[in-house]
């Protein structure tokens, strides 16, 4: 089932898309993150009676931790953050020093899939705009039951309901990439009408994520009440300019109870759950104790108990199975995703985060720019570079990954080969892109990239198109 439920392309993906979205953009990111916890926030104390006792907490989808940290801070709660990309964790760090934070989660990265925690180990499990990047939800759903001690609740929010009053004509881009039209659209309230699945789903699609947009009310009803034995709701229905407005208003005047289940199965929104896992709590049960968190953890491998040594590592006795603390985060990944999903310095792979990465560029590149986690170079009209098939693939997928800037474009972006043309794409929005062209067979590959149109920033000499932060062979 697990299988079906996200493909290792959607993780790879995840894993690019979550270090993009807490290091590339840090003041934006900081502020996203800050208006989140304000949301996330209200629902919890909303609910507190039912959620209490919130220790120990898992967040899965954590993305940087941050509503573990409102957690850890706010609530008193102790626990860990889990995210599948062990880069946005370690953005944290940064976090508490924005922030003034004392407390924090312990920082894992692992697979919402395979939880790395051992059964009936969990009082609480959070998850918040997560569980529409799996195709099988009920696949999380079922992990997060293995987690949960009796009695234990499930959060999840800001989950999207399917809306029906859409032609659902194309997926649009967030706010900050729409053009001028889709934007006076967006300020009437009309634009929801038009689009595919929710507004904003451009991005992560096109960054390689799928997401699950089939899911309404009824839906997410019936899987809550199959797998919980009680539950509390918060929907949150948009009202975007005076066309949802009225829509919202007529909906909830003709629904017979005065509520909103109408305007959301209409209008779509967001639903927040709050569902406990049957049975009841052992209030004799010892108290977690953060200083030995890895009592709680299991081998991704292998499902035995993970033992901490000095150097503060985690080792399986069972199977060998080790993970090191680097950076403060440890990366729970079975052996195969981490190989995958992390596979460091390798021939086939061109990470600008990553200092080999030089030794395979060739003609185009301008100088080293970016953060740590998300670093990037400059192309003009043409960059090359070189890339080897260690894996032996009959014929590899080229992932690029770039950043078009804002006003410049639209870019066309041509693609070749060891001189064979493999790719002509058209870059018409800003922000972040990824072009997956398919290459021939072979077992190295000499790529050209050529860009048009090129610009000059002010008081810089340099001619520029857009910048690229990876190349890999996948």
């Amino acid at each position: 089932m697990s299988s079906e439920a996200q493909s290792l392309a959607v993780k790879r993906a995840e894993v690019e898309f979550h270090n993009f979205a807490s290091l590339g953009e840090p003041e934006r990111a900081a502020r996203v993150y800050a208006e989140e916890n304000e949301r996330r926030g209200a629902v919890i104390r909303k609910h507190l009676d039912f959620v209490q006792p919130l220790t120990p907490f898992l967040e899965i989808g954590s993305n940087a931790g941050h509503t573990s940290y409102l957690l850890a801070n706010e609530f008193g709660a102790d626990g860990y953050a889990l995210d599948i990309s062990a880069d946005s964790l370690r953005y944290g760090v940064a976090l508490m020093d924005r922030w003034g934070l004392t407390r924090a989660p312990v920082r894992v990265a692992g697979d919402a899939l395979h939880l790395p925690f051992a059964d009936e180990s969990l009082n609480s499990v959070l998850a918040f705009q997560m569980l529409s990047q799996f195709m099988n939800i009920e696949a999380v759903f079922q992990e997060v039951k293995r987690v949960l001690k009796p009695g234990g609740v499930f959060i999840f929010a800001e989950e999207p309901l399917r809306r029906l009053l859409s032609l659902r004509l194309y997926r649009c881009p967030y706010y900050e990439q729409m053009k001028p039209w889709e934007r006076r659209l967006f300020d009437w309230g009309i634009l929801g009408f038009f689009v595919q699945d929710v507004i904003g789903a451009h991005q992560e699609e096109s960054f390689g994520i799928r997401q699950n947009h089939r899911m309404n009310l009824r839906h997410w009803h019936d899987l809550v009440t199959k797998h919980f034995s009680d539950y509390r709701y918060e929907i949150f229905v948009p009202q975007r300019g005076f066309a949802e407005r009225a829509v919202k208003k007529l909906a909830v005047a003709l629904d017979p109870h005065g509520s909103e289940w109408r305007a959301a199965r209409l209008l779509g929104g967001t639903l927040a759950a709050l569902c406990r896992k049957a049975g009841k709590l052992d209030e004799g049960a010892a108290p977690f104790e953060p200083a030995r968190f890895e009592g709680l953890l299991r081998c991704p491998d292998c499902g035995a108990s993970l033992a901490r040594g000095a150097d503060e590592g985690l080792r399986c006795a069972a199977c060998g199975y080790a993970a090191a603390l680097e950076g403060g985060v440890y990366n729970l990944l079975n052996s195969r995703d981490k190989k995958e999903l992390y596979p460091g310095d390798r021939a086939d792979l061109i990470d600008m985060s990553l200092p080999g990465h030089t030794e395979r560029l060739g003609e185009g590149w301008h100088e080293l720019e970016g953060v740590f986690g998300n670093r990037y170079r400059w192309i003009g009209d043409q960059a090359t570079a070189r890339l080897e098939n260690v894996r032996g693939d009959a014929a590899p997928t080229l992932r690029v990954r770039g950043f078009a800037p804002e006003g410049q474009g639209p870019f066309r972006i041509l693609i070749q080969a060891n001189g064979t043309a493999v790719g002509d794409f058209r870059v018409d929005r800003p922000g972040l892109f990824v072009l997956e062209p398919r290459l021939p067979a072979g077992e190295a590959y000499e790529i050209a990239i050529r860009v048009t149109p090129v610009w000059e920033p002010p008081g810089d000499r340099r001619r520029l198109s857009v910048n690229l932060s990876l190349l890999r062979l996948v």
